[in-house]
């Protein structure tokens, strides 16, 4: 399947990346449609299929995690973002082979200042959905066919999916992606954040 324009990326560059996990590969891409970069952080051979057979195992363990700056890097107990990051990466590292694919898509799609925005109107009730809708954008704003283009362009068409969200799961299979496993992701909750993951699963369908 050729990849729609608005989504096409391009592959910028690769580069070996270090980790208290064990060794990964970065896998740089610019989205040209609005000149976003995303990258993939993979080991092993990821598009080898050397195991043999057919079964469930032998599809790739992917997570598509959207950047989050609060829960990455300052660890933020608001959610449970830099928890799922590190989850993945360290069952990817465990198995030896998988992808992480990271869309720079703040804020379910906001961006930085709105989420933060987004905070504050928490800070006074409301939960994370409501704040987003009083801010003017939809619920989620995220678009996933950039992380299916990702996958087609470095030859992956069957994965194990890490991920708690449906839509992530629809918006793949629709892309043509094959997932042959949702592995769920139930870590990072904690007193700060059990309404947020509630609003999530009750609001957002999120299977929590």
């Amino acid at each position: 399947m050729p990849q729609s324009p608005k989504n096409k990326l391009e592959q910028l560059i690769q580069a070996k990346l270090p980790t208290s996990w064990g060794n990964f590969t970065l896998y740089a891409f610019e989205q040209h449609s609005d000149g976003k970069e995303h990258v993939g952080i993979g080991m092993g051979d990821i598009v080898s299929d050397k195991l043999g057979g057919q079964s469930n195992r032998n599809a790739l363990l992917v997570r598509l995690h959207s950047e989050c700056l609060t829960g990455d890097a300052f660890s933020s107990l608001r959610c449970d973002c830099g928890p799922q990051l590190n989850s993945a990466l360290e069952k990817i590292a465990k198995e030896g082979r998988g992808l992480v694919i990271y869309l720079r898509q703040e804020g379910r799609g906001i961006g930085l200042i709105n989420k933060i925005k987004a905070y504050a109107l928490q800070d006074q009730g409301q939960d994370t959905v409501e704040a987003n809708l009083n801010l003017g954008f939809d619920a989620d704003q995220r678009n996933f066919d950039v992380a299916a283009d990702f996958l087609k362009q470095l030859g992956i068409n069957k994965i194990r999916l890490m991920t708690n969200n449906p839509k992530k799961v629809e918006a793949l299979e629709s892309a043509g992606i094959e997932i042959t496993e949702r592995v769920e992701m139930k870590v990072g909750k904690n007193p700060h954040n059990e309404h947020y993951l509630s609003t999530k699963h009750g609001k957002l369908g999120h299977f929590l």
